[in-house]
């Protein structure tokens, strides 16, 4: 999808320059918006945070931010509030039932959740007419990235708009792109995550070959990586243990990106391509394998751990 700009932010740091946003309501800490808010903190903001879980605000508070009692109290005199919430109905429900009502309308709205883009239009057609600006900024990188501040932001919103939220989001961002207008955000990620799942399994089932094949799996690693094969699921986030030391796969597949969350993204481009007339036959397979793997147990799993229903190996639930 064509970008309208873009930009690198760097990691944060302990010298950040302190922006123009210093408060920030963080509303949803959980796998991704926990790092997401320490990194806020650890920038010099004046983060307020709320979960409805204790344990994550207690942990957010240990990284430096303040706890609020309710979305209410987060919201009512940020410069900005950034959510990070489950699904398109909750993005709708908080943004009408307690940001909209008690934010300053001077308050930028982001929101990083992974949603339809039809929730994404509709919340922000809300907010305009009670006179925010608000952005979908959907991210990628998963949880390790989410910690080190290197997530990559695809957002959407009036291009006036984008150095604010560029701003606001940049203790958090590796590299943040304007997609486009409002919804753009969530249009190129619910894109990017299908060509994600749909590459991962063409590696896990090279692998599960090669291996079929009598071809050490490692070896054929080291060829791939440098001949037409050559893609992100095989060179940086390798299903099979050992050439990519920092890939799930050398640590059970524990942490990453979750199946059960990916395979939410390929019913997202699913819906998306039906209602738009698409043809995407390969998300559509995709999201059927994903979901034969998420009944077998390996919902919580990190998704490249597919790996192991393609050679035949049973699920230990994640």
């Amino acid at each position: 999808m064509p970008t309208s700009s873009s930009t690198s932010s760097a990691n944060p740091s302990s010298d950040f320059e302190e922006a123009s946003m210093t408060r920030i309501a963080f509303i949803g800490l959980g796998n991704m918006g926990g790092g997401m808010a320490a990194n806020q903190a650890k920038a010099g903001r004046e983060v307020m945070a709320f979960d409805l879980s204790p344990a994550a605000l207690d942990k957010a508070a240990a990284a430096g931010c303040g706890k609020a009692a309710s979305v209410a109290e987060a919201v009512q005199s940020a410069d900005a509030v950034i959510t990070m919430l489950p699904a398109g109905p909750h993005v709708r429900q908080v943004y009408a039932e307690q940001i909209l009502p008690n934010a300053p309308t001077s308050a930028l709205l982001i929101d990083c959740s992974t949603i339809d883009v039809e929730s994404a239009r509709a919340v922000a057609a809300q907010a305009n007419a009670g006179g925010f600006r608000f952005a979908d900024a959907p991210v990628s990188g998963g949880t390790a990235a989410a910690e080190a501040g290197t997530l990559a932001f695809m957002v959407g919103c009036d291009e006036a708009d984008f150095p604010a939220v560029e701003d606001a989001i940049k203790p958090m961002s590796r590299v943040t792109f304007r997609a486009g207008d409002h919804g753009a955000g969530q249009a190129a990620k619910i894109c990017n995550n299908m060509v994600l799942g749909i590459s991962m399994i063409g590696v896990c089932e090279a692998l599960a070959l090669a291996e079929k094949l009598g071809l050490d799996p490692a070896k054929f690693h080291e060829i791939s990586s440098q001949s037409s094969g050559q893609c992100w699921s095989l060179t940086s986030y390798c299903p099979w243990p050992g050439p990519v030391p920092t890939a799930p796969s050398n640590r059970g597949y524990e942490g990453g990106f979750a199946t059960a969350m990916m395979l939410k993204d390929l019913k997202l481009a699913q819906e998306a391509a039906a209602k738009a007339g698409a043809a995407t036959p390969l998300g559509a397979s995709a999201e059927g394998l994903y979901a034969l793997f998420d009944r077998l147990g390996g919902g919580g799993k990190d998704f490249s751990a597919i790996l192991e229903m393609l050679r035949g190996r049973s699920v230990q639930p994640g």
